[in-house]
This record gives C-alpha cells, structure tokens and sequence, in this order.
C-alpha cells in the first residue's frame, strides 16, 4: 500500500473559455462540440444540450479519453459544484470553462482512479473542499494535495467494482430498452386509427380539473394527510405519494381540489415542457397545483389508453407550448386533442397489457436496485480497507 498525492498521478486540465457569441446551438464545419456543467451525469453524455466553438479554441488534449473524469468546477448551484462523470470511452468533444477533465498519467492505474473519484472517500474530500471556499467555485490545485491510497492489489479490485458495474450497467439498459415497448405496442396496435381516424374530440370524452395552492403563509395546512402534487412530484407513470400534504381544511380554504385515484396528471406550465411532457395516473385521491391539471375520463375513455393517446400526441403538445404566449399548455389545446374511436374492449385489452408490463418493470427496478447497492457497498468498501 503507497500513499500519493493526486498530483502525482492524475492531470488536470482546465475546461474551454469561450465567449458565448462564439458558440452556436448546431454542429457546422470547424467546430467542436462543447458540454455545458448542468449535463454532467453519473456517466458522459455528450448528446445533450451542446454548443459548438471553433477548433482553434480546443487543444487536442482537452478532448474526452477513455478512463477521463470529467467535474463541474463552478456553477451557480451548489448541487451542482463538485459533480464528477466518467468517460467511458474518446470522444471528439471538450468541456466548457466551468468544468475541467482529471486524468490519470498511469493507464494501469487508469481503472482504480476512475472509481476512486465516484466513491464516497473522494466526496467527502471534495466536500470538505466546498465548505471550506466559495461552494460555487472550486480549484485544480485544491484537489492535488489529496492523498489517494494505492494498494498492490488495485487490479483485483478495480476489476471486481467493473464487474458490479457492469452488473447494474445492464439491469439499467434492460429497464430503459423495456420503456420503449408500450409507446411501440400502442402504436402496433391503434397506428392506423391514429392517423385516420375517425376521431372524438378529447375535451367530448373527459372533466379536466385545474389546482390551485393553499396559503403558503398557512403552515398548518401542510400538516394533513392529503397527498398534494406540484411537478416536482412528476417522476414516474404512476403517483403512489407526494413529498407535501394538507389538510382537509387547506382544501376548504383554496382553489386546490381532491381528484380522484385513475385521474390522468399532465404538468400545462412549467419549463420542462422545452423538453418533455410530464403524464402520470394518480394511484390515490390527491390535490394538486395550479401547474399541473387532471384528467377524469368519461365511461367511453380508459384511462390508460387515454395517457398513451396524450404521449402519442407529446411532439406536438410540446410544439404548441412553446409557441405560446404562455409557455404552457392551456385547456383548449388538450380539448381539442383528435381521440381515435376505439372499442371500449380493445382499451382494456391494451390496459390489460399494461398492467403486466408494469409487474415486469416493477421486478426489473428492484433488481437494478439491488444491483446499485452491491455496488456502492463494494465501492465503498473498496476506499476503506475492506475490500
């Protein structure tokens, strides 16, 4: 076992400065892709929400290798400063000036150092770090004199953690490739009424309900057991919980409304909807914003196959939202939404399939969950001797 200073074994190379009138939102002749600090993830993905700068701004070695960690050095969120993501393999792109790229010098020890910065040994340093300057700008030279042990058994190591790796790598993969299927069996299934109709109008066939919020200068409002959604809860197909509730007297004494479990939520106006169209079905009874609306659908209308009719039609509710001028949905917009007619029973066949996709998804999760837990326990214990 030799202790060294990061220093010693790792470079570090400071992000592109460039001024923003230099940068376009698309690639074109002579230009390098350049990822903002908001989109570095647990691994790189350089697919979103890149500007381009000239070649002659980026040197060669600012450019993504393969065993990289790339750290958001400042940002205006505090959440964000300190964020690590791995490289997983070269690719033709940099990061801007408030990022910076750590490198290992040594290839073989390429694998150990990328999974020392995502363990919780360096997290700690690096938020020790952060408290100790300004918690929205750190620097290279802090990190230098961290010490990193190295034991003699660092390949047997390094190669257990990728194996745990690879393990949840896979158990992801297999959850976001089954996401795809319902969207695709859907439209199997309905695509040529989809386009041909006849068609309902969306507003004939359900109740929409708007929120509203209870007093926020009324704290014991927020002492109930009434779940009561904002989009911020919008994290899934499916509402079982919110993070606040209210009471029965908060509804009382605002605009907000109890709706019904199976009530179709779609968040109207929120920033999100630049890039997607938040849809979940409320599990349970529960009140919610004025951001977000409800859908009740009428005897003719499933409510499953009513949610993947509003997803099949999210390009263009997305392309509407932003045209106007409120930056969201309104009631008219979902209203005049084109229905397909379809047998009420072939709605529940397809709801049917639903439900069993979603047990299957529901085992998939856990396995991924437990998958994650191996591996941070064996990241864990891989930077304090226990491994």
């Amino acid at each position: 076992m030799k202790t060294v200073p990061l220093g010693e074994v790792c470079e570090f190379i400071r992000g592109v400065t460039f001024d923003k009138a230099d940068a376009t939102p698309k690639p074109g002749s002579g230009k390098t892709p350049i990822l903002r600090a908001g989109n570095i993830g647990e691994e790189l993905d350089t697919q979103n929400d890149l500007v381009w700068v000239p070649d002659e701004r980026v040197s060669e070695e600012q450019f993504f290798r393969r065993n990289d960690i790339v750290i958001c050095m400042s940002s205006g969120s505090s959440e964000v400063v300190g964020k690590t993501a791995r490289v997983v393999e070269d690719i033709h792109a940099s990061v801007g000036s408030f990022c910076g790229i750590i490198r290992p010098k040594n290839p073989e020890e390429a694998a150990y150092l990328s999974y020392f910065f995502r363990s919780s040994a360096f997290i700690k340093c690096r938020d020790r770090i952060a408290r100790g300057a300004n918690i929205q700008n750190l620097r290279f030279s802090q990190f230098e004199e961290i010490d990193l042990e190295i034991p003699s058994e660092q390949r047997r190591i390094a190669e257990q953690l990728e194996r745990a790796d690879r393990l949840r790598r896979t158990r992801r993969y297999a959850l976001a490739l089954s996401a795809t299927f319902l969207p695709a069996a859907f439209r199997e299934l309905f695509g040529d009424r989809l386009t041909t109709g006849p068609f309902d109008r969306f507003g004939d066939l359900v109740t929409i309900t708007g929120g509203g919020t209870p007093a926020r200068d009324r704290p014991e409002f927020y002492t109930g057991r009434i779940p009561w959604l904002t989009s911020k809860d919008m994290r899934g197909d499916y509402i079982f919980d919110t993070e606040e509730h209210i009471t029965e007297q908060a509804i009382k004494q605002s605009a907000t409304k109890l709706i019904p479990a199976n009530s179709i939520l779609v968040v109207v106006k929120s920033k999100v909807l630049m890039h997607r169209l938040p849809l979940a079905i409320a599990k349970v009874a529960l009140c919610h914003g004025q951001d977000i609306k409800s859908i009740q659908c009428s005897e003719m209308l499933h409510h499953e196959f009513a949610r993947f009719v509003l997803k099949d039609h999210e390009p263009r509710l997305l392309h509407i939202a932003r045209g106007a001028n409120t930056e969201g949905l309104t009631l008219p917009m979902l209203e005049e939404l084109p229905v397909p007619c379809v047998r009420m029973k072939e709605q529940e066949r397809f709801a049917e399939l639903v439900a069993r996709h979603e047990r299957l998804r529901s085992v998939q999760r856990e396995s991924l969950r437990q998958a994650d837990h191996l591996f941070q326990t064996l990241l864990h214990q891989a930077f304090t001797g226990g491994l």
